[in-house]
């Protein structure tokens, strides 16, 4: 049976508008609202980052999240970590590890250090490779913690922890923490502390081995580093000039931390410790007296290329070879004895 011109003209009319008020329903950018959670291992002073306080123990994490309970959840999820004591030894599963137990994805996560004191460590894969019924071994009789591949660190550093990669982090460091949206974490070791530990899943889902080099950061512009580009997700460090102005254009979800500095976005005003979500949505950046450095993350895998644009130069054009910076030592995979 044809259409008639009018009834064609209906129905184009009627899917323009359901493409519109789809597109404008994930149109989005809020500042993000920051949520405490106790930790044995966590900190009781999180300034500058945080003036929070918890009045049944420290606090180990703070939880940034979208501003309305109705709001879609987020496929990244923002956190800062802050210890005074070791984490436990664990892993997270890949994607297909964690889909086969039911759950939507696994937990890749990235992080960047806010601040460490001196001698701080983290500790990511191992010395050398096990079998596992030799990572079984060493988990039960606790000795995994020897064999971990520990590595100072300093404020700056990046690093990634893929998922399956046996890691934890030591106490005095702020580390801003970007991961995937899941829970699914096994312990196998935890200092003597009472908690669960999850040896059959942690065995089963572990790389046991030294971790993979990881790539240095990228200068994509005199504003962008690339710190992480991973498939699951893409860890930038932007740094804007005190009192330029820039247009930011998230094209999809999109966190925004401020490390140093403040600035104005859209119609409110953000400085340290603080975060805005972002999607889909254009909105200006006015950087403060002290410009702004602020972490960006964002699902991968490919790079917002038209993320950040000055508009006093017009636009802010990536290098034509881009330009590697090395904060963070790339990892050695014949690491030296070095214990906590």
């Amino acid at each position: 049976m044809q259409q008639s011109a009018a009834s064609r003209r209906r129905f184009a009319v009627s899917a323009a508008i359901s493409v519109i008020t789809n597109r404008v329903k994930t149109m989005v950018t809020e500042r993000a609202r920051v949520r405490a959670l106790h930790k044995p291992w966590g900190a009781s002073d999180l300034r500058p980052w945080s003036r929070l306080h918890l009045d049944e123990g420290p606090i180990g994490e703070l939880l940034y999240e979208r501003n309305t309970d109705s709001a879609p959840p987020p496929s990244l999820l923002f956190k800062v970590l802050a210890t005074t004591e070791p984490l436990s030894i664990q892993v997270h599963p890949n994607d297909a590890f964690a889909q086969k137990m039911g759950l939507p994805s696994g937990k890749t996560e990235a992080w960047y250090v806010l601040s460490a004191k001196p001698g701080a460590k983290i500790a990511i894969g191992l010395k050398r490779s096990l079998s596992p019924l030799q990572l079984r071994e060493v988990i039960e009789d606790g000795s995994i913690a020897g064999l971990l591949h520990w590595r100072h660190v300093a404020a700056g550093d990046t690093v990634l922890i893929a998922a399956g990669t046996i890691h934890t982090i030591g106490p005095g460091i702020v580390i801003a923490e970007i991961q995937q949206a899941s829970d699914a974490t096994f312990r196998m070791f935890d200092y003597g502390r009472s908690r669960a530990l999850h040896v059959d899943q942690a065995v089963a889902a572990a790389e046991a081995g030294p971790a993979a080099v990881q790539p240095p950061p990228l200068r994509y512009s005199d504003a962008r580093t690339v710190l992480i580009n991973d498939p699951h997700l893409i860890l930038e460090h932007i740094a804007l000039p005190r009192n330029s102005t820039w247009d930011f254009r998230p094209t999809r979800e999109t966190w925004l931390f401020v490390v140093t500095g403040s600035a104005r976005i859209g119609a409110f005003d953000i400085a340290i410790g603080e975060c805005v979500f972002a999607a889909d949505e254009s909105f200006h950046i006015n950087a403060g007296l002290s410009g702004l450095e602020a972490l960006v993350a964002y699902p991968g895998p490919a790079l917002a290329s038209e993320l950040l644009c000055d508009l006093a130069m017009k636009a802010t054009e990536p290098s034509s070879l881009a330009t590697v910076v090395a904060p963070f030592a790339p990892f050695d995979a014949t690491p030296p004895d070095v214990r906590p």
